[in-house]
């Protein structure tokens, strides 16, 4: 086996930025970004309406622009961490495989660009369409409300607010991820599409209601807690820890904290967590982050994981046959 010449990440810009331009002239960017930011628009509208008509000194309230929700629309947060993963899953599913549909694969590696560079680069520029669609709309969400409520947002807004962009794009490199390894493994765009939105529905849908079902198989509740109708504190924690399996539970979670500045715990409050708390009182940010930092984590390592088993099977694959 011959040894590789040059570095093996030669030509990751230009991949990044001809596929960056294929994502952002294409009709299907198009078609998601419209869909995402039309139905972003109508929870933001009513996110507005709400505020003006219940004005008050709160300190975060641009804030609620991104958590207040009108029955039917859920809030503005609550939308993209459900529509995201679309967007996401459309930008990767058929990065490699499509490759192959169109004959083009062999051709491309036939240049001296290496795997390595091909596949990151095809990351770094779907990634990259994510982050300018996500600063786009957190631009209309700041913009409408400055023109709407003619106030000018705090730091600790603006600081909340851009922390809880990053959260999104870690949460769309997760299913950016899984969709381009899914790519890898599958040779048909269709099917990896298909599996990749089966496991989407399945993760924010399904798992949470089989996870307290299995979380009552683990730990059943104790007598006390069957008397009560409620369940038992081990309940509860596996509950949570096999919730959080999904990421779309870690996203949510997050989202919460970061928005939410009175939010002081995502688990069973005990009555020693309250002394000497002043109940509705804002955290300080850097007490949300001590909250949420294994959120963050567990959503980069999740990225992290899912590309470089996208990394390795494409490594092993032939292409040139």
């Amino acid at each position: 086996m011959s040894k590789r010449e040059g570095s093996p990440w030669t030509g990751v810009g230009v991949i990044a930025l001809k596929e960056a331009a294929d994502h952002l002239s294409g009709a299907r960017m198009r078609v998601l970004a419209w869909l995402i930011a039309l139905t972003a628009a109508a929870a933001l509208y009513g996110a507005l309406r709400d505020i003006r008509a219940n004005t008050s000194e709160d300190p975060f309230v641009f804030l609620k622009l991104f958590t207040l929700a009108q029955d039917p629309m859920p809030s503005f947060a609550a939308m993209l961490g459900f529509l995201v993963p679309l967007l996401a899953i459309g930008l990767g599913f058929d990065a490699i495989n499509g490759e192959y549909s169109r004959r083009t694969l062999s051709r491309i590696l036939s240049q001296p660009v290496y795997r390595d560079a091909l596949l990151l680069g095809k990351f770094v520029a779907a990634l990259g369409t994510l982050a300018l669609f996500l600063l786009c709309l957190w631009l209309i969400v700041m913009g409408s409300g400055l023109l709407m409520l003619g106030v000018a947002p705090g730091l600790e807004e603006l600081a909340r607010s851009l922390l809880f962009l990053g959260v999104a794009l870690a949460y769309a490199a997760v299913w950016l991820a899984l969709a381009m390894l899914l790519s890898t493994l599958l040779r048909a765009p269709a099917t990896s599409a298909l599996v990749a939105l089966g496991l989407w529905l399945f993760l924010t849908l399904l798992w949470p209601l089989l996870a307290g079902a299995l979380a009552n198989a683990i730990a059943p509740p104790d007598l006390m807690a069957q008397v009560l109708g409620r369940p038992s504190l081990q309940t509860l924690q596996w509950t949570q820890a096999l919730q959080r399996l999904s990421p779309n539970q870690l996203f949510n979670e997050a989202m919460v904290v970061l928005l939410s500045p009175g939010t002081r715990t995502l688990g069973p409050v005990f009555l020693d967590q309250l002394q000497g708390a002043l109940m509705g009182a804002p955290l300080a940010l850097g007490q949300s982050l001590r909250i949420i930092w294994a959120q963050g984590v567990g959503l980069l390592a999740a990225a992290i994981l899912l590309f470089t088993a996208a990394y390795v099977s494409f490594q092993r694959q032939e292409v040139r046959a």
